[in-house]
């Protein structure tokens, strides 16, 4: 599900992703390992009441290179497509 961040319409970050989840516009998201408990929890709490499948990434390195960028990312999502 991962290579899919290259593809398809996703956020990146903590508060895309959180608007995302509560807007009903994400199918997916992931959650970096390593990130702030904080951010992470938040996200996965969203997940489950909005029903929203998500994955554990083991680096915010790794989530980064996924989505296209450049810097370390602690969440992301696929967005649905318009």
């Amino acid at each position: 599900m991962l290579e899919k961040l290259k593809t398809d319409p996703k956020t990146v970050g903590m508060r895309t992703t959180i608007r995302a989840i509560e807007n009903g516009e994400a199918v997916y998201a992931f959650l970096a390992d390593d990130a702030d408990v904080f951010i992470t929890r938040r996200v996965q709490e969203l997940c489950q009441q909005k029903d929203v499948p998500y994955e554990r990434i083991r680096t915010m390195k790794e989530l980064g290179e996924a989505c296209g960028v450049q810097v370390p990312t602690a969440c992301a999502a696929i967005k649905r497509h318009a």
